[in-house]
Order: structure tokens, then sequence, then C-alpha cells
């Protein structure tokens, strides 16, 4: 569906006055309730800026109610704040731990496990444990990735290329956002991701430049999975015998909610992948020139 800039512009500053319910949107939009909700879903997947949320869910007085739900209301703690705040002051992985979020989830809501990574080959391998595959294969609306350099999209599990599945959930009309450096080195991983848009006929996947230390995907509002790595050389001798790897799941609706905000904070203020590349295409040439 096209998305109309006057009616998302009128849903929105209605939204940001007032929570509405999705019968007042579609007054004030003047549409039937349904494209109405249709509007509310697409601006939330598109932008962030609302959300959603059911009252008396599964009953017949259900009662959908749209909030604002822009980085201007990210955080609901103290300690959520810090952390986001060491989130966006840091570049690379090494500067930020995915346990500093996971240590606040509640536990009916997570999970961990940590892999000896000297026993997989880590170029190639996803584990079964780690099971991305299966992950991903459950989104039924979105995926947020946050990335370093997207090498990810080529590894394989149980043989199953991740970048053939991230294929599959184009097809399905799955959109795919990304956060992640694009820069000389590792450029052709991002021109990859890109074309399966003009393999779909969609513009489904989008790409913005910004580097950040997070390293995860986002399922919907279901799942999200990060990780990090610990290497022996940077622990004195005897501390870390080996190569190993951290892997965090989060099912909590209110950490979930909390890391999407994140991301879009990230993403709004990104530089598009297609502009980036413009660039670095240009180089490219120079360097082969001389």
């Amino acid at each position: 569906m096209a998305i109309d800039p006057d009616i998302i512009k009128k849903i929105s500053d209605a939204v940001k006055l007032k929570p509405r319910t999705v019968q007042e949107i579609s007054e004030i939009i003047k549409k039937n309730w349904r494209t109405a909700e249709r509007y509310v879903d697409k601006i939330s997947e598109e932008t962030g800026d609302i959300s959603t949320r059911v009252f008396r869910k599964g009953t017949r007085g259900a009662l959908k109610i749209v909030y604002w739900s822009s980085i201007e209301s990210i955080h609901s703690t103290s300690f959520q704040e810090g952390i986001f705040r060491k989130i966006m002051s840091r570049m690379r992985k090494a500067e930020f731990s995915p346990f500093d979020i996971y240590q606040f989830v509640p536990d009916r809501y997570k999970k961990a496990f940590v892999e000896d990574l000297s026993k997989l080959n880590t170029e190639k391998e996803v584990s079964q444990e780690q099971d991305l595959v299966g992950s991903l294969r459950q989104a039924s609306k979105q995926v947020y990735i946050f990335a370093g350099n997207l090498s990810f999209i080529n590894l394989k599990q149980n043989g199953i290329r991740i970048l053939d599945v991230l294929r599959e959930l184009v097809k399905r009309n799955i959109s795919i956002k990304v956060v992640s450096r694009v820069s000389l080195i590792g450029v052709e991983n991002v021109k990859i991701l890109l074309a399966l848009n003009k393999a779909a006929g969609k513009e489904l996947v989008e790409i913005r430049h910004r580097y950040q230390p997070l390293r995860g995907i986002m399922v919907d509002k279901k799942l999200i999975k990060m990780s990090e790595t610990r290497y022996p050389e940077y622990y004195r001798k005897g501390e870390l015998k080996k190569k190993i790897g951290v892997f965090y799941d989060i099912y909590d609706p209110e950490w979930l909610e909390w890391m999407q905000k994140v991301f879009w904070r990230m993403f709004s203020i990104g530089i598009p992948a297609e502009r980036r590349i413009r660039e670095i295409e240009k180089i490219k040439k120079q360097i082969l020139i001389s």
C-alpha cells in the first residue's frame, strides 16, 4: 500500500497529542477502520513513530490503542537511558556487551548459551543451537538487523545460506531493515543484500550506514538474538583458553519495544547505503585508473 504523506502527518499529529483508537483515526483521516488500521501498521513498520497495544485481547470488547512511540519516549528507567547512551556512543562491537541489556530481562523471557567457536569455522558456519535460519523464518512482518559489515549473510547453517533465507523473506513481502557500516571494505556484502530488491521487483531491503556496537537480529516483536565473541589473546594467560561465542535470546515484550526504538534511532540518523555506495564506486574508479 502506498503511503500518502498527508495522511501520515494527520495520524502522527493526532497520536502525538494523545493515544487514539483505530476508530478515532479512521474518523480523522476519513477512511474506513480497516484502511486506518493498515495505515497505522505501515507507519509503525516504516518509521517506528507509533505503536499499538490491544486491551482485552481475544474478547468481543477488544480495543486497539495507537500511541506515540518515537525516540523521545525511549526510556522507562534510568538504567535504560544509561545503556542507550553507551550504545549510541560506541562504534565497535568490542566496546559494548549485550549482557548489559540481558542482565535486566526477567528470567522467563530470556536464555543464553556459550559455544566453543574453535570447533566451528566461524567464517562459514552457524551452529544449530544459534538457529539463525529458524528464527528468521518465523518473521511475519519485519526483520531488523544490527550488523558490522554484513559478513554473516555468507554463513550457512546445515548447508542453508543465510542469504537464501533472507531472499525467502523478501519473496514473502517481509521488510528487512539494516543498520551496518557501508565502507570501502565490505561494501560487496551490502550490494549483495540490496540486490534482493531488484530480483524481487520490490524495495523491501533498506540499509543505513552507521558504525555501532550491536550484533543481532530482531524478528517482528517476538525475539531479538544478540551475540558477542571473546578471544583468548585479550585476556591474561589462562583466563580464557579458547575462542568462545556468547549468544543471548530475549523475548520480553517491553525490552523488545525498547530495542526497536534503539534501532529506529540509529536508522533514522543513518546514511542511506545507496549514497555511500555511489561515493565508494567513485573512489574505486580512481584506484583502478591509478
